[in-house]
Order: structure tokens, then sequence, then C-alpha cells
């Protein structure tokens, strides 16, 4: 009997208050676990630590990294603009670990939004700190809602994204003012917005399983992009339980760019 596919979700730290105690929390919004859960995979939170358990990723069968603060200048080399906002340098660190581990493993890797830019970032890339500098942003028009920002990306033809999402031009819903610069080592960008032509998606060069978004498919219940994660880690998790097929690859794992 085929095993449970379980994907890793990467959680953020917060201050957050329930019941008397206002405290730091490591948190996962429900919308991504749902979106998960919906599939037929496992969820499991991925606390942030200075330092990962060497066998964690052996516990998952793909990645999922999500939405939230700025990801700090100082990882991509880059002088702070007084555009980027809040930044969190440990959820930074430990993301940026999380994806090198989980490309030498071979696992599928799924980024949304942040998620995308941090991907790109592990691999060498540089991020736009603001993307509409001196005009109205398309991709964010209100804080903390999607409202006013349903727009087409244009998908690139036989592409991981393309298959992912099921369509070439596709109507997203997005909440972000950074984007993508210079793309990391390996990655291609496979969707760009028709609106401004930003760099909506990028994937593996290679054919793996590497995928990032620059939208919100956790907040479209027509999205397919998570059914699709969970076939690909579904694969992993089959090729996994054969004996002899784990194999335990040590944290942290090697500089790049």
């Amino acid at each position: 009997m085929n095993r449970t596919p379980i994907i890793g979700i990467a959680a953020a730290r917060e201050q957050a208050r329930w019941s008397f105690w206002d405290q730091p929390a490591q948190v996962v919004a429900e919308s991504y676990v749902g979106a998960v859960e919906r599939t037929g995979a496992a969820s499991l939170l991925l606390p942030i630590v200075e330092r990962p358990h060497p066998d964690l990723l052996d516990r998952i069968d793909g990645l999922l990294l999500i939405g939230g603060a700025d990801v700090d200048p100082a990882t991509y080399g880059a002088d702070r603009d007084p555009a980027t906002e809040a930044t969190s340098p440990e959820r930074d660190r430990f993301e940026i670990t999380l994806v090198r581990a989980t490309l030498d493993r071979g696992l599928p890797l799924l980024g949304v939004c942040r998620g995308m830019q941090v991907l790109n970032v592990a691999l060498g890339g540089t991020l736009r700190q603001e993307v509409a500098p001196d005009a109205p942003n398309p991709h964010r028009r209100v804080l903390g809602s999607f409202e006013g920002t349903e727009h087409k990306v244009i998908v690139e033809p036989s592409s991981l994204a393309a298959a992912a999402i099921g369509e070439e031009i596709y109507t997203v819903r997005c909440h972000h003012h950074q984007g993508l610069g210079d793309l990391g080592e390996g990655l291609v960008a496979s969707a760009r917005a028709a609106v401004d032509g930003l760099v909506e998606a990028v994937e593996a060069d290679d054919g793996s399983w590497v995928l990032g978004v620059q939208w919100h498919p956790e907040a479209d219940e027509r999205s397919r992009l998570f059914d699709a994660l969970t076939e690909a880690a579904r694969g992993h998790a089959d090729r996994s339980a054969k004996p002899g097929a784990r194999r335990a690859v040590p944290l942290p794992v090697r500089e790049r760019g």
C-alpha cells in the first residue's frame, strides 16, 4: 500500500496572542494547510530553528514555502532600499537552508510569493525591492487583501508551470510589492504578467519539479498547483518506500551564491 505523501510547510515566526498570552509563535496560515490537505497529502509544519535537524527533510516528500515578510537585501548582496518593508533574517537563513537541502535531495518544491523570491535568492539571484516605484502597483492594491489585483499571466508552453496550472493564459490573485531581478543559477522564467512583464513563475532548467509562483494559489479554489505538488511528492513517497531508498544528507548543505 502506498503511503500518504507528506508536504513540509516552512513556518513564519510572528508575535501572536492566544488566551492570556502574547509571545512569539511559529505559524502557518490555515489557507495553506487546507490547500495541501485537500489534495490528499499530509501537511507538516517546519518551525524556524537556528540549526535544522540533520534528518529533517528525510521525513517529507515535498516542500512548500509560503508568503510573508520581505527578504532581507543583505541575503542577495544589496543595500537596503527605503521601499523594503519588515524583514526576518532568521527566517531567510532557515528557508534558504531548506531550499538548498531540498534541491540536493531532489524533492519537489513549490514557492509561493515570498517563497519564489527565497528560491531565487537561494540560487544566487536578486530581487527588485519595489516593482512599481513611480506608478500604482498592479500587484498589491490594498494591504492585507487581494482586492483589485486580478490580472493575467502568460505561461510558457510545455513548461512545468503550464503543466501544473493547466492553462497558458491564467488569471491570478497576488499581494506583493517586490519581484525578481537577476534569476538564480539553474532557474528559467516560465510565466510573466501581461500587465507589466514582471516574472510571475520560475522553474528549474533541468526538468526537476521545482516551481515558484509570485501569486497566491491558496487564495484561488480553481488552482491546481497544490494537486501538482502532491502528485510529484507522491512519486517521491513511492520511491522512498522501497527498501534502502532513503538516504540521509546532512544539513546545513554547501554554500551557493
